[in-house]
């Protein structure tokens, strides 16, 4: 029976985070005038999955050419998170959000503990040494999440119904939740326009 199903997994689609059959399903992102919008956040919430991020899960804001890399960082709640710097000079990472407010003081390398951001929300960080520094971690309870490309697009691997959709952006601010979408994942691609 588990080979059966493992089998008809492997032809079909793949197992989502619940157990459900998953497939996947592309999420096009657009402003208002019709262009694509990136960076931008989509997080797709799933009846019965879990909130927080399974065991093993890891994600990585690098620090490189004086910028953080990427610009935005999409998590589920529960993740550590490292900070490498890849520039010879030092940087001094900080964030005062509520969602997690933290402070890594002048350091090379990569700091020893990463961080673990486990609320969900936006931190935005900044470098204490180079103020033109900006990035953020988009901190998500559910494990159906991912970030647009330059196209405005996402594809996630979702079970089969009708799910709740959220897009963040930059622009937003820290402090909105995003913009919740329905989402139908029948058909194979949902699109959605951003207001002004």
């Amino acid at each position: 029976m588990r080979l059966a199903w493992g089998l008809l997994a492997g032809v079909t689609g793949t197992l989502g985070a619940g157990g459900a059959l998953a497939a996947p399903h592309t999420i096009v992102v657009r402003n208002e005038a019709g262009q694509p919008v990136h960076p931008a956040a989509v997080s797709v919430f799933v009846d019965g999955t879990p909130a927080r991020a399974a065991k093993g899960a890891q994600g990585q804001m690098a620090q490189r050419d004086k910028a953080f890399a990427p610009t935005l960082l999409v998590v589920q709640t529960g993740t550590p998170v490292s900070f490498p710097n890849f520039d010879t000079v030092r940087h001094h990472v900080y964030s005062f959000s509520p969602t997690k407010p933290f402070e890594l003081k002048l350091y090379a390398g990569t700091p020893v503990a990463p961080v673990v951001f486990d609320r969900a929300g936006t931190a935005t960080l900044g470098c204490n040494i180079h103020d033109r520094m900006l990035g953020y971690i988009h901190v998500v309870e559910t494990p159906y999440f991912g970030q647009t490309d330059g196209q405005g697009r996402v594809v996630l691997d979702l079970p089969e119904g009708h799910h709740r959709l959220k897009v963040w952006t930059p622009t937003m601010g820290e402090k909105h939740p995003g913009l919740p979408f329905p989402i139908d994942t029948r058909t194979r691609t949902t699109r959605v326009t951003l207001p002004p």
